[in-house]
């Protein structure tokens, strides 16, 4: 059973370019299941006791799920890893399983963070240059990655990502290889470059085309924990409520853009979700409140 797991993690991330994160918590989930077959079976499993799997073994290690606590968008997810090993074991092997169609996933409401109120987008250069006055460079990398999660509507991770040899001549568009490596083209603003502009200006630091482009006191890659205290820094020091998180600030990007007459499908492509239906829970939100976002913080609106 180890093997086939393994055989099938390698699939997930050699042919479906599935991230290790992701590839991981699919194995996880797997291997979950496979430890209640065997708690319920009283004895070591086969991968024909995995194919074999009955409506009731899955109903049952839905009900024990739901006994260890654990919630219903782990369990969805859990589920989600299921069929994908079930699909790859009827493509691979010809294994099919019709209890697995049966079972319901748990409905998972699911939740957008709230926009950044527009006036504290606007303070936060300043509240970054007062907690940072001793560190100039330090300030304009803050403010930097503010304005790159928020003009472009990145992810922590794809900001992180970007080195010095992809802002070589401060190009019109930013080429950004996102969740399970697909790639996607961003426009980037002026404002925002002249923001890196003055960050990379000042940097102590040597600019090798292939080193990171936000760097740590020490000159290392800035790490997500690090990208993560700088908004948290911000919301202390401003009183700012919890839900002004970076994704925050990724959020009020794609609200602002939708207020001011985006396509749905352009926002997809932008924000680089893999469904639609990610995209369209934006509609969902107050448009007066998004109106007054893009009108007030977004550097778009003040061209």
């Amino acid at each position: 059973m180890n093997e086939l797991i393994t055989e099938f993690i390698e699939y997930l991330i050699k042919t479906k370019n599935y991230s290790a994160h992701t590839a991981d918590a699919y194995e996880s989930d797997i291997r979950d299941f496979v430890d209640f077959l065997v708690k319920f079976n009283g004895a070591a499993i086969s991968v024909d006791d995995v194919a074999h799997a009955d409506t009731l073994m899955f109903r049952s290690y839905l009900a024990d799920r739901q006994k260890r606590g654990l919630s219903h968008k782990s369990t969805a997810r859990a589920l989600s890893s299921l069929r994908g090993l079930y699909k790859y074991l009827g493509r691979r092997y010809g294994i099919k399983n019709d209890a697995i169609g049966l079972i319901s996933s748990p409905k998972v409401p699911r939740k957008l963070s709230k926009a950044i109120d527009p006036i504290d987008v606007e303070h936060m250069h300043d509240a970054i240059t007062e907690t940072t006055i001793k560190n100039p460079w330090i300030a304009a990398r803050d403010w930097a990655l503010v304005l790159v999660l928020f003009g472009c509507g990145l992810r922590i991770s794809e900001a992180l990502s970007l080195r010095n040899q992809d802002i070589v001549g401060y190009p019109d568009v930013l080429r950004i290889v996102g969740k399970g490596d697909k790639e996607r083209l961003v426009p980037v603003l002026p404002v925002v470059w002249e923001a890196v502009k003055k960050y990379v200006s000042v940097r102590p630091f040597a600019s090798e085309p292939g080193d990171a482009l936000f760097r740590s006191v020490r000159g290392l890659p800035m790490s997500a924990r690090m990208a993560e205290k700088v908004v948290e820094n911000l919301r202390n020091y401003m009183q700012l409520p919890d839900y002004v998180t970076p994704h925050a600030l990724r959020h009020t990007f794609a609200t602002a853009l939708l207020a001011g007459g985006a396509d749905l499908r352009n926002l997809q492509e932008l924000l680089g979700h893999a469904s639609l239906s990610t995209t369209q829970l934006y509609t969902k939100i107050n448009m007066t409140e998004i109106s007054n976002i893009y009108a007030n913080a977004h550097p778009r609106s003040k061209k």
